[in-house]
């Protein structure tokens, strides 16, 4: 397994033996965030502070690519349909995309400020990303075309998506203690958790559960179950 190393600015390696290797990034305090393999077999970084994408091969040769919109804050980065990837500018107001090549696209999205961060592919083909400040969930195509869905609850500032194994796309609401669900026509659900201030961010599938989600207000782990 693969992970970033945000204040050591370094990419880390575990094996499932629990043994840990650091690659040191060669831009300092670039503060490393989401990470996902490529297409072409080694894994892709984003560097919030550096404004770079970062590439990491197997045996922890690193390569640097420069966003082309300065101080764009990227956060997620995932792989896309396409053999692209695709991340956030959070303060960009951009989803982006970078070949294997190194050559990036951007798309400006139509919300100003607003903050995307969470970024994961749909069973449809496209690309969806949150809005944490525009309060809203968001759709790419692999052409560029944005579509932006209004989360129900106000403030709710939606944090981390991830597809699910039912054929939807589930979001984290960090601002509202509540899990989305938001079909690929757009119709959005809302779960509300049981405590208030469970700030549900991270989520992933997961065996025995619907989706699994922590709570970074309340130091757990939440598992949603099939009804």
């Amino acid at each position: 397994m693969w992970f970033t190393e945000d204040f050591g600015n370094k990419i880390g390696r575990i094996t499932t033996e629990g043994v840990i290797t650091e690659f040191p990034i060669p831009t300092t305090n670039s503060h490393p965030e989401g990470i996902d393999v490529g297409s072409d077999g080694a894994m892709w970084f984003v560097e919030e502070l550096g404004n770079k994408i970062g590439r990491i091969t197997t045996e922890g040769v690193i390569t640097e690519f420069p966003i082309p919109t300065v101080g764009s804050h990227p956060e997620g980065i995932v792989a896309g349909p396409d053999g692209a990837m695709w991340f956030t500018e959070s303060f960009g107001n951009k989803i982006g995309r970078i070949t294997t090549e190194g050559v990036f696209t951007e798309f400006p999205i139509p919300t100003a400020g607003s903050r995307p961060r969470g970024i994961a592919p749909g069973p449809d083909g496209a690309i969806w990303f949150t809005e944490t400040a525009g309060n809203k969930i968001g759709r790419i195509t692999m052409g560029g075309t944005i579509t932006e869905f209004l989360v129900p609850t106000a403030g709710s500032g939606p944090y981390y998506i991830d597809a699910g194994p039912d054929g939807n796309m589930w979001f984290t609401e960090d601002g509202a203690d509540k899990i989305g669900r938001i079909t690929t026509e757009g119709i959005i659900t809302e779960i509300p958790l049981r405590d208030d201030g469970s700030r549900p961010r991270g989520l992933a599938p997961g065996p025995g559960a619907l989706m699994w989600f922590c709570e970074y207000g309340r130091n757990r782990i939440g598992a949603l179950t099939r009804p």
